[in-house]
Formats: structure tokens, C-alpha cells, sequence
């Protein structure tokens, strides 16, 4: 049955050691894929320590060594991959890049965050993306055999505009890898979620790194599968797992009908 499929989130933990994170990504997508994940997500800089100063050390051109190894595994395993997020490297350039893979390995979408995280937050946290990394300009929705799929990466999540960007070309789900932190994390993660799902009556999927307390960024983990009505399906606490639930694309359709919010948009005196 198209309407439906499952979904499954690899919480992993990530180290200093590009190699074993590579394999630690395999062994977690196969997890997904043996629960029954048709698409199975990563989260955010899942090849790299979240740190600027790792960002340059760890970067990769397109194909590289970490998205040959999940355009391979999404062969073999038939899955889509989204491939959470990786430094990559074009030009002096260096983005916060997403790569999306359909069941038979090939490339159908990549995402580079758009809105970089610059924040300085008094007795919190200081973190400016902006020094090492470049900001995408694309909007990203791929096609897959299921539906549409908007992608963006964490700080892309608080700007609503590009969620509904998302919606208006025909996402259905909505899919995030992010890294949160200890600050921002118990705050807002799950109220933009959920706030998101509602806005744009999409399935809301957001992908964390699990908690490395041996890391030198804290992510404060809680990855989630959030339905169009704003419910929390499932959601994981800060520790490694993987998290499977089943998107029903037939939910979508009946509270877009019965509230018809994405139609009731007054574009005569706003648009985006």
C-alpha cells in the first residue's frame, strides 16, 4: 500500500573518528532497514564532531568517501537514505550539506543549510557556523515513489517560511537532522516541532545525534516523529537508538480536508 511506509531514525552517537562514525551510520541504517524502514534518516554532522574546527578537517567533495558508502548501502538495502548532514567541500566553500539517495543509490536531492547558527546566548552557549561554514540557497523537496519530502537542516527548522515553502511544493513529510543543544534543546525543540507539523499539516521527522558526553558539543538528542495533528508518535531520549514509525500518507489527506488551512491563506494580502 503507497500511502503508507515506514520511517526510521538512527540516533547515533558520533566521534572524533570519521571511519568508525562511517560504520557506525552502516550498522545503524541496517537496524532501521531490519524494523521494516523504507526510508531511513541520519542526523546532523553525522561523520564529524560538531565543531568548527572540524568542520575544514573532515570535509568532502561530491562523491566522497561517507556518501558513497550510503549511495551503496541504499542499494543493497532498497531503502532511501537521508543522509543527515556532512561537511562538504566545493570550491573555498564549506556547507552544512544533506544527501538524499533513492533505493537504487542514486543522488535525487541535496540539501546545504540555509540559515547558519550564529547565536551567543548569555550563561548559555556561543556558537557562530558563519566563521568556517557558506549558507545554501535552495529550498529542497525530492520525489519519492511514497511522496514529496522537504529536507533542511536544524537552525532551518525555526524559520516557518521555508517549512511552508516545503508545503506549498507538495512535501507531505518533512524531514530535519539536527543537533540541538542543552540550552535551545529543552526549550524549543519539541514545540517548533510540533508547531511545524500543525503549520503545514505534514509529518515532522527530526534527526539528532545522540548525547556524547566526551564530545565537545552536547546535543541534546530526542529525535521524534511528529503526525500532521501535531502528535508526538515517537520520540527517542539522549542515548544511541534507532526509531521506527509507520507515516500514513492517508492522515495527511483527511486534515488537509477537514481543516483546510493551506487553502484558507488569504495570498490576496500576503504571500510568500
Amino acid at each position: 500500500e503507497m500511502s503508507r511506509f515506514k520511517i526510521g531514525v538512527c540516533q547515533m552517537l558520533v566521534g572524533a573518528d570519521k571511519e568508525e562514525n562511517i560504520q557506525n551510520a552502516q550498522r545503524l541504517i541496517r537496524k532501521a532497514a531490519e524494523d521494516g524502514s523504507q526510508v531511513v534518516v541520519l542526523p546532523e554532522m553525522f561523520n564529524c564532531p560538531y565543531a568548527r574546527r572540524y568542520f575544514p578537517i573532515f570535509a568532502e567533495t561530491f562523491p566522497g568517501k561517507t556518501t558513497e558508502a550510503l549511495s551503496q548501502l541504499a542499494k543493497e538495502l532498497g531503502i532511501y537514505i537521508i543522509g543527515g548532514s556532512i561537511p562538504e567541500r566545493e570550491g573555498d566553500a564549506i556547507y552544512n550539506t544533506s544527501y538524499i539517495f533513492a533505493k537504487d543509490g542514486s543522488l535525487i536531492g541535496r540539501h546545504r543549510k540555509m540559515h547558519l547558527f550564529d547565536i551567543d546566548i548569555e550563561g548559555g552557549i556561543r556558537f557562530k557556523e558563519s566563521e568556517v561554514l557558506t549558507a545554501g540557497n535552495d529550498v529542497t523537496v525530492v520525489e519519492t515513489e511514497y511522496c514529496k519530502i522537504g529536507v533542511a537542516i536544524c537552525y532551518d527548522m525555526r524559520f516557518p517560511e521555508l517549512m511552508r515553502l516545503m508545503a506549498l511544493e507538495g512535501a507531505q513529510v518533512i524531514v530535519v537532522p539536527a543537533a540541538f543543544n542543552m540550552t535551545t534543546g529543552p526549550a524549543h525543540w519539541e514545540v517548533t516541532m510540533r508547531a511545524r507539523a500543525v503549520d503545514n499539516q505534514v509529518y515532522f521527522v527530526a534527526a539528532s545525534p545522540a548525547r556524547n558526553p566526551e564530545g565537545p558539543y552536547l546535543a541534546y538528542g530526542h529525535s521524534a516523529i511528529v503526525d500532521p495533528w501535531g502528535r508526538v508518535l515517537r520520540e527517542a531520549d539522549e542515548k544511541e537508538c534507532v526509531i521506527v514509525e509507520e507515516i500514513d500518507l492517508e492522515t495527511v489527506q483527511k486534515i488537509r480536508r477537514e481543516l483546510p488551512l493551506l487553502q484558507h491563506r488569504r495570498t490576496d494580502r500576503y504571500q510568500l
